[in-house]
This record gives C-alpha cells, sequence and structure tokens, in this order.
C-alpha cells in the first residue's frame, strides 16, 4: 500500500497480523514520513526573512555574500540529488530552499541601489550555470566534485554573516523566525540523512556543520537583541 509514494505495506502488514513492525520496516518508514515533513517545513523557511526586508525596506546587517553562497550549495545539493536517483522525500525541501533564496537574493540586490557591476556580474554567471549544472551535463568526476564542495560552500556562507553580526553587534535584518526554522530543520535533517537507505551518509559532514553555524547564527540574534525602550512601548501600545 502506497500513499504519496511511501510504503505502508510493511508496517501494516505486521500490524494487521497482530504483530510490531520490525526495525528496519519502522526506521524506513519513520524517515520517508520526517523526510516529507521537513520538504513541507521548507516551504516557508525563508517567508519571514522576506517579509522583514519588504517591510522594512532595507537589508540592513544583512551579507549579501552569504546568501549568494547558500544559493550556489542549494543549486549543488539539487542537482546532485536529482540525477541521484534518491526519492523526493530526500531532496524535495531543496527545491523550495533554491526558490526561495532566489527571490531573497533578488529582493536583497533590489535593496542594494545601485547594484554593482561585481553583482550584475555574479548574477549573469549564476544563470549561465545553474541550467547545465542542474541538467546534469557535466563529467561525472566534477559532479561528485562539486557535491563534496556544497559542504564547504554552506559552511563558508555563514561566516561573512556571523562576522558581520560579531563586528556590528548587531544582527540587523535578520529573522530570528528564519533562523530558528533553520536550526530545527538542520537538527531533522541530519538525524534523517544518518538512515542509510534514504541518503548517502557523506551529507552527515554538512548537516553537522548546518547545526553548528544555524546555531552560532541563533545565539547571536538572541545576544544581540536590543529591548524595546519604553517609549517604543507605549507607541506600540497607542
Amino acid at each position: 500500500m502506497k500513499v504519496l509514494g511511501i510504503d505502508f505495506s510493511c508496517a501494516l502488514g505486521a500490524l494487521s497480523n497482530g504483530q510490531f513492525p520490525e526495525k528496519d520496516c519502522l526506521l524506513a518508514l519513520i524517515s520517508t514520513l520526517l523526510g516529507y515533513a521537513i520538504v513541507a517545513a521548507c516551504t516557508t523557511v525563508k517567508l519571514p526573512q522576506i517579509l522583514k526586508i519588504l517591510e522594512h525596506g532595507s537589508i540592513r546587517g544583512l551579507s549579501i555574500l552569504s546568501f549568494e553562497l547558500e544559493l550556489v550549495g542549494y543549486m549543488i545539493a539539487l542537482a546532485y540529488c536529482l540525477h541521484g536517483g534518491l526519492p523526493f522525500s530526500a531532496y524535495g525541501e531543496l527545491a523550495f530552499l533554491l526558490i526561495q533564496a532566489l527571490i531573497l537574493v533578488a529582493i536583497m540586490y533590489y535593496y542594494s541601489q545601485p547594484v554593482s557591476i561585481k553583482r550584475w556580474m555574479t548574477a549573469l554567471l549564476y544563470c549561465g550555470i545553474a541550467p547545465t549544472i542542474l541538467a546534469g551535463r557535466i563529467d561525472p568526476v566534477l559532479f561528485e566534485a562539486l557535491y563534496a564542495s556544497q559542504h564547504a560552500i554552506f559552511l563558508f556562507a555563514k561566516i561573512p554573516q556571523i562576522w558581520q553580526n560579531f563586528s556590528n553587534k548587531s544582527t540587523g535584518e535578520l529573522s530570528f523566525l528564519t533562523n530558528c526554522m533553520n536550526f530545527g530543520g538542520s537538527m531533522g535533517t541530519e538525524s534523517f540523512h544518518q538512515h542509510p537507505r534514504t541518503s548517502p551518509k557523506s551529507v552527515l559532514l554538512g548537516s553537522v556543520l548546518g547545526v553548528a553555524t544555524n546555531a552560532i547564527l541563533l545565539s547571536q540574534i538572541l545576544i544581540y537583541q536590543k529591548p524595546k525602550s519604553r517609549a517604543e512601548k507605549e507607541k506600540k501600545t497607542e
């Protein structure tokens, strides 16, 4: 019995016979369900950050380089999973994250007017290379190298933002809700990807790094968050 590509036959068969499902059967089902839960959660994970920028009309304190590198990382990871024969539950979140990251970078470019030549060149280079990589039309050895590098890309994507927060002693327009979901998602993804039947174990390193860097960003938001003054509170209540 399959529902939305999820195979319940193993678990239901055991239960119908009055038996508890075997460990491998239960773990595979839980991993698949967790994968779809992560996919569902990732459909709006960057929406709070997008809305916060639009609400304030500012990208104060945000590192554009961090978001650009993150975009590249999502693209490489999605391309590898698409052509690696993995189930949608193992990579679906990457598709939604890539779309949201594209929108976010475009908005950041808009609010960083005038856009420098360097930014335009970066955008054109990405638009020229991304379709080729997503289509898998590159040498398999290079593909493996790119996939291995995406762990480093995600790590270095966080460093500019972490350093900027530390230097400014402020997180600017960085969204607490988005980073909170990033942290929760990275925790869930780490547990999910450890199951050998759902995804290569090589992603474990990236998951661990994701947990660590997202934890640092979340802690910076909590540390540098300035309490509202009495005047601001009174203005809000009026």
